[in-house]
């Protein structure tokens, strides 16, 4: 690991991704924090033109600066979506330098915006590890959460009234068995006192039985 001044606003220290460059000193925001730098290659020369490698920074469509050499700190800087810093390329003078866009406390990381093209070159695949994004995976796995929490007391809301509904369903077929003998016994005993109740089928005292022409002899026997 490269040696860096103590008089530098910065220092080599763990990060999320890795290694990460982190601020050992307040850094006001627009002020110049490091140069990024490397050997200067020609993309019209094959040999340097086929040289890939994860620090390439492009100055123009022919100069490119090849940063992963070790004395290059400005390597170390990691990419965010949500920088506090950027690149001030300066293609005439084939240089390149990392400059504030916010204030930087101490012990905040130093980032700034790889772009479009290194994104999706190496980044997307394997997913990007910044602060921002970070947050932005715990709030989609925190309202996924929810989400799964909501679907779940719904379906026990909804497996609770239907099992109450079942139990009263129960309870009432339980209740309609019990009453079913009840009903049949009370029909059976209003039938037979039914000949009793309504007159038709009261018996006659047997010395009040008579035959109809006995009655009127007696009817006449009188008369005479």
């Amino acid at each position: 690991m490269p040696s860096i001044s103590p008089n530098k606003p910065y220092r080599i220290g763990r990060s999320r991704t890795g290694l990460g460059l982190f601020a050992t000193k307040p850094i006001k925001k627009g002020s110049r924090i490091i140069r990024y730098f490397g050997p200067l290659l020609d993309s019209k020369k094959k040999d340097e033109d086929e040289i890939e490698n994860k620090y390439l920074f492009e100055l123009t469509n022919r100069w490119t600066i090849d940063g992963s050499i070790r004395e290059n700190v400005a390597r170390y800087i990691n990419h965010s979506c949500k920088p506090n810093a950027e690149s001030d390329v300066r293609p005439r003078k084939r240089k390149i330098y990392i400059r504030a866009i916010k204030n930087i406390e101490p012990g905040e990381e130093i980032n700034y915006d790889y772009g479009t093209d290194y994104f999706k070159a190496y980044l997307k695949p394997i997913g990007c590890k910044c602060d921002s994004c970070e947050k932005k995976r715990k709030k989609k796995r925190a309202e996924a959460r929810a989400e799964r929490l909501k679907l779940k007391e719904k379906a026990e809301r909804k497996a609770k009234r239907k099992a109450e509904k079942q139990a009263k369903e129960k309870a009432k077929a339980k209740e309609e068995a019990q009453e079913k003998p009840k009903e049949k016994a009370k029909k059976k005993n209003g039938k037979a006192n039914g000949k009793y109740l309504n007159g038709s089928g009261r018996p006659k005292p047997a010395g009040k039985k008579l035959v109809a022409g006995k009655r009127k002899n007696s009817a006449a026997s009188l008369h005479a």
